[in-house]
């Protein structure tokens, strides 16, 4: 039996899936001056590598991309292990 025939019966349970686009340090002044439409700018782009994590646990990597006017993660690589 494989490992997607195993967990066949819990396919449908809900889990939060993380990917870390950047992280910025700010000071409190440069927090209190944002405001609803504020762009706080990244060092990360378009086409760069990053993680995708399920539950705080490594399972494949992605890319940044951009479709339209959106944000998202192509998936390069996927795994759980059996």
């Amino acid at each position: 039996m494989t490992a997607a025939e195993q967990i066949a019966p819990m396919a449908d349970v809900a889990l939060e899936v993380e990917v870390e686009l950047d992280r910025r340090v700010m000071s409190l002044r440069e927090m209190l001056d944002l405001n609803v439409g504020s762009v706080i700018r990244m060092t990360r782009s378009a086409g760069e590598n990053i993680d995708i994590l399920v539950g705080g646990a490594l399972v494949g990597f992605g890319e940044i991309v951009i479709i339209e006017d959106t944000m998202g993660v192509r998936i390069t690589d996927f795994n759980i292990e059996e």
